[in-house]
Formats: structure tokens, C-alpha cells, sequence
């Protein structure tokens, strides 16, 4: 870690924030457009269709570049559910989909209220999913990496899986997307929302389709943002929805939309490799440290078993609890004197390993 890159130059000073898996710091850059963009509004001089709501595209473009997926199968909207929802909508009356127990609600609760089309559910331990996916299950829905304990799905194996069964695959990247390389190829949908990993406001969520599954959703959130020429679709019918899957767009928020341009753009200046390669490496000195055992699929999220319960909020650093255990995550920000300071702090208070 002698040659540790200083990628924190980027971003105001702080102090031991270890909970980018909750919410991520602004880049400098986010944070001055916002303020200028917020000045403009506050002294009514805020051009919003000039200057504002092409950053929507500007980030789309990004994202899709970062998932390597077609951007006009790239939707956006304002989160991960509004997302899924699309995608819940679009199945079969009859369909079944296959989740992980332990699955973020957001991935989940979209598909349970479809019960009433006859749209069923099957939730297994997340180390059965792949051998729990078969012919019957339409769908898979998973996140890349977990929200509870940081586990990085294995991902080519569903993709294997699912080839042979004919299972579509939704990921949820939420807590992927930025900093773990992720390729839409052989799978129909990534979401994810903006405001963790990807480090912009919250507010901003992407969903990157596959041709087929592009073809079965409908526009539910229809509205002028979503017009083929936007310009022209204020008032009155007929329906002139773009072709691109800007058609599932609700309309932007737009303020969310001037950080989130910034933010993916310094995500892309850095590339993702350098920032999986940075991160990951923290948190494996970070494990290391505090004589716990490095996983085989390495994550920027660590999660650990306390000996006692603790207060988060009177540690030395920001820091997470879930599931009853203390989640600790590690980005662009983060430097070696955050690793250090929180395992000094916490090595004594951890339970070894099993």
C-alpha cells in the first residue's frame, strides 16, 4: 500500500467516513455545480431546459459506458424501486421469481405486490440460488453485492445457469455499481441507484435493459420528458413516446441530475478498475488488520460479528449496523489512516472467525 493512489484529493476533507454502503460523499466537482446551479435558481437565472435537463442523458450516457450496456436501453428515474417496478409490471400473469432471503426490499417488495396477477416468489438461502434456478423460474433477481454483509454475488455462474434454463437475470447494483466491474452482457436488467457507490444525490437511478426484456415494459410513468422530441410533447395527444427507453423516464428530477452528471463523469476519469483495485484493497489491509479472513471474491463492503453490542455513533468514524452486524465500507475517499484508525479501534471487539 506504499504506492496508494490519492484519489481523496477529489473530495473535501473527512474524518473517518466508512459508510459509503449507506450513502456516498459528493466530489468537489458535484458539489460546486450544485451550489451554482442552486445560486441560478435562488436569483432567477436558472435556464433548467438549457443548462439542466440534458445532464440526464449526460449521466445516462455515463453509466451505460460504465455497465457496458446500449444507452438507448438505458431508463432513469428517481430509485432502485421505481426501477424494479417496471420490470415487476412487465411479467407474465404466472411468472416465478427467484431471490436471495436476504434481498434489499427495494429488489423485492416490487415483485410480492404482484401476487394478486398470480406472480410468485421463491426466496432461498443466498448460497442455493444457482442450483435453484431451473426451467420453471422466469426470473432471477439479485444483487451484485449484498446490502447486508457484502457478499459479491458470483454472477457469471447465474449467467451460466440461466443460459441453459432460459431464466431472464435482473441484477441489482446498487451496491456494485462503482466500483465493482459489471457487464450487462448476459443479463436483461441492472439497476441502481445513484447515491451510494456512484456518489450523486439522491434522487438518481439507472436501468439498463436487454432487447428482450426492453421489448416486453411498458411506459408507466408516460409524461413530455419522455417524447421523442422533448420540446415538442407539452400538450394535448396523440402518444409520441420516444424510441429509446428514455420512454420509461419519469420526468427528472432535475437538481439531482447536475450532481450526478459530475459525479459519473469523475467515476468514468478514473475507470473502474483503478477505483476496484483501490478500494478493495483497503478493505482487504482492513481485514488483514484485524486477523479476519480476506473472502475469495473480494468486497469493498466488510461486515463483522461484535463480541458486544457498541454504539456506532460513539466510534471515531462513521460506520454502519445491519443485520446486527457492523458494516464497514471502503471508496474513493478512504486512505489508509481510515483503515487503520478503525481497526485499531475495533480489533479487540471483533468475534474471530468460525
Amino acid at each position: 500500500m506504499t504506492n496508494e493512489p490519492s484519489f481523496s484529493i477529489y473530495f473535501e476533507d473527512q474524518h473517518g467516513f466508512l459508510d459509503t454502503a449507506s450513502i456516498g460523499l459528493l466530489p468537489k466537482t458535484a458539489a460546486n455545480s450544485l451550489h451554482e446551479a442552486v445560486d441560478h435558481w435562488a436569483c432567477g437565472t436558472a435556464r433548467w431546459f438549457d443548462d439542466w435537463l440534458g445532464l440526464t442523458d449526460s449521466a445516462r450516457d455515463l453509466f451505460a459506458k460504465m455497465v457496458h450496456a446500449d444507452a438507448h436501453l438505458v431508463a432513469t428515474g428517481p430509485s432502485t424501486s421505481v426501477m424494479v417496478a417496471l420490470i415487476a409490471d412487465a411479467l407474465p400473469p404466472g411468472s416465478r421469481v427467484l431471490t436471495p432471503a436476504i434481498e434489499f426490499t427495494s429488489n423485492l417488495f416490487p415483485y410480492l405486490v404482484q401476487a394478486e396477477r398470480g406472480i410468485e416468489v421463491i426466496s432461498v438461502d443466498e448460497n442455493q440460488l444457482i442450483e435453484a434456478i431451473d426451467s420453471s423460474i422466469s426470473l432471477v433477481s439479485v444483487s451484485a453485492v449484498q446490502s447486508a454483509n457484502g457478499h459479491v454475488t458470483d454472477l457469471d455462474a447465474i449467467k451460466a445457469r440461466a443460459s441453459v434454463t432460459g431464466t431472464m437475470i435482473a441484477v441489482d447494483a446498487t451496491q456494485a455499481a462503482g466500483w465493482l466491474p459489471l457487464d450487462m452482457n448476459g443479463l436483461d436488467a441492472i439497476v441502481c441507484s445513484g447515491y451510494k457507490w456512484l456518489l450523486s444525490p439522491r434522487g438518481t437511478a439507472y436501468l439498463a435493459l436487454s432487447e428482450r426484456l426492453s421489448a416486453m415494459i411498458r411506459p408507466l410513468y408516460a409524461n413530455w420528458y419522455g417524447g421523442e422530441v422533448i420540446a415538442d410533447s407539452f400538450y394535448g395527444a396523440p402518444l409520441r413516446l420516444s424510441t429509446s427507453n428514455r420512454r420509461l423516464d419519469p420526468s427528472p428530477a432535475w437538481l439531482s441530475w447536475v450532481g450526478a452528471a459530475q459525479s459519473l463523469k469523475l467515476l468514468d476519469q478514473i475507470g473502474i478498475e483503478a477505483i476496484y483495485r483501490h478500494d478493495v484493497a483497503l478493505a482487504t489491509h482492513f481485514l488483514t488488520l484485524i486477523d479476519q479472513p480476506v473472502p475469495s471474491r473480494p468486497s469493498a463492503i466488510v461486515s463483522l460479528e461484535l463480541s458486544k453490542p457498541i454504539d456506532p455513533t460513539a466510534l471515531p468514524f462513521v460506520v454502519s449496523v445491519r443485520g446486527g452486524r457492523l458494516r464497514v465500507s471502503f471508496h474513493l475517499y478512504n486512505t489508509m489512516d481510515d483503515v487503520e484508525l478503525a481497526a485499531k479501534e475495533l480489533k479487540e471487539i471483533i468475534l474471530p472467525p468460525n
